[in-house]
């Protein structure tokens, strides 16, 4: 098969339409269709930009669980008062990110703003962590809900076989990770309209709350602030349970390179988002409380599942549907994310380079998504997935504490960075206050998986010293991974991106033979 390279000295090319011609000449329409270089196209719109944001936050968790915030604060009050103070610190946190995203305009969120403060060694780790455990036990864990709420339907008098659960999780991962593979826009387009199916059942849940509002079903509401909890840890867990529904509000910058206008559109998405899902989760919690007692939440395993039962009779069965339906774009948001993530991790030598190559045909990073794809499956062998990500969630806010930590670093260090966006000072100093009592909190109310988190991370430390750090590696292990490499291109027919390196000279290219 003939090479296929960056373009130089006579490589193929890979036009818009995904013909290879050489030298940059096609051989059917050489002055109609111009050829164009390998590397991820500027393809996502702001409305996009809002799906992804919206569509990442919106799972299973506010459909599933707000029993969470409910436990720790007492009262209806008190947790309405806490799922309002979520939204507000996630978009305190949302627009310290537009900051990061537009001074250091690269794909990869939290990896790329580590490394460009920090250097590689940190910057490794984070990626370490998301590779092995967080990103693909997440995929599974939502994929899984996914399914157990697609078969509840068929299963009404019995428990949904474990097996079926697996095997339809399994096959939702399959599905979305080849529609990321094949296509941006298509994988956007998944994203726009689960994303629409979301905020249909939660606008259908705040109507129906309304509507018995409106007839006097205001009993439980009334409680107001009574059995408040006065403990500051109990405050601080019904929020930890409270952010953990907005998670997903810093996705957006894991593919700031594939968006149209980010200047522009990455802080308008983030404004728009936001407020919107605040808007959103509080209104259904409201809803909830109108229609379900304080009591019959707290043993709720689904409160929006209980919420049709009780409201909707015979089409109760939306309900199911519909978070099964608030999963699956779940799934598919965290899938294109992560594949970024990784991606831009092997750009960066982290990871092997293979990893860090684009289908000529399609432009996506086609062993990228595979692989993201493959380690989620992979964590659906497991019986405790569930445990591992608790584990995580220490690491997650580490995560993103280090890179608002880095963001003040930078004004330090590099004041003359281009800024389209700087925000007042006290604005990172507050989210980052928040951020670092979000982690003295599983010190104290969780040791034990606080203390595996950080195990996890440090099991990074030799990979990196002998992957990454490790130059003079034996000639046979190097020939073994370039061999692997050319295979790789060819079974995905994918070459590297072409970028320009300081000395204008393309970075190093793999090329099929």
């Amino acid at each position: 098969m003939p090479p296929v390279g960056s373009g130089k000295d006579g490589h193929l090319l890979a036009s818009e339409d995904g013909n290879k011609q050489p030298n940059g000449q096609s051989s059917t329409q050489s002055d109609a269709q111009p050829n164009t270089v390998v590397e991820l196209k500027k393809r996502i719109t702001l409305w996009n930009g809002v799906a992804i944001i919206v569509g990442s936050i919106i799972g299973s968790g506010i459909f599933v669980s707000p029993k969470g915030v409910l436990i720790h604060t007492g009262s209806v009050g008190l947790s309405l008062v806490v799922w309002a103070g979520c939204g507000l610190l996630s978009l305190v946190g949302a627009v310290c990110y537009a900051e990061l995203g537009t001074t250091i305009a690269r794909s990869g969120g939290d990896y790329a703003y580590i490394l460009e403060a920090f250097g590689p060694f940190c910057a490794f780790l984070q990626l370490w962590v998301n590779l092995i455990i967080i990103r693909p036990t997440a995929q599974a864990i939502v994929a899984l809900t996914f399914a157990n709420y697609a078969l509840q339907p068929i299963f009404t008098d019995c428990v949904t076989p474990d097996a079926a659960v697996r095997l339809l999780a399994a096959l939702c991962i399959s599905i979305l990770t080849f529609v990321n593979m094949a296509s941006v826009k298509s994988a956007t387009r998944i994203q726009d309209l689960f994303t629409i199916a979301k905020l249909l059942a939660l606008v259908i849940i705040t109507i129906a709350g309304i509507v018995m509002i409106s007839l006097g079903d205001t009993e439980h509401l009334n409680t107001g602030f009574e059995g408040s909890s006065n403990s500051v840890g109990d405050i601080s867990l019904a929020f930890y349970s409270g952010l953990f529904a907005y998670a997903g509000w810093n996705f957006l910058n894991f593919v700031t390179e594939e968006m149209i206008d980010p200047f522009k559109n990455l802080p308008r998405a983030i404004y728009i988002s936001i407020p919107l899902v605040t808007v959103v989760y509080v209104m259904a919690n409201v809803a909830y409380f109108a229609v379900i007692s304080p009591g019959d939440i707290l043993v709720s395993n689904a409160v929006a599942v209980t919420f049709g039962d009780r409201l909707f009779g015979v089409m109760a069965w939306i309900m199911p549907v519909f978070v099964a339906l608030s999963t699956f774009g779940g799934v598919n948001g965290l899938l294109f994310t992560s594949g970024r993530m990784f991606f831009v991790g092997a750009r960066e030598g982290h990871l092997p380079d293979f990893l860090a190559m684009i289908n000529v045909n399609h432009f996506t990073p086609l062993p990228a998504m595979f692989f993201t794809g493959c380690m989620s499956i992979l964590m659906l062998v497991s019986s405790d997935v569930y445990a591992l990500i608790n584990y995580l969630s220490f690491v997650q806010w580490l995560s993103v504490g280090a890179s608002i930590l880095g963001m003040l670093y930078l004004r330090k260090t590099k004041p003359n960075l281009p800024r389209p966006i700087k925000f007042p000072v006290i604005i990172p100093v507050i989210f980052l206050v928040a951020v670092v009592f979000l982690l003295i909190v599983p010190l104290y109310a969780a040791p034990r998986d606080t203390g595996m988190g950080v195990l996890i991370v440090c099991s990074g430390i030799p990979v990196y010293l002998i992957g990454v750090k490790w130059k003079s590696k034996p000639k046979s292990f190097n020939t073994f991974v370039q061999k692997i490499t050319q295979l790789a291109q060819k079974l995905f027919l994918v070459v590297s991106e072409e970028r320009e390196s300081d000395d204008t000279d393309t970075e190093k290219v793999y090329h099929i033979e």
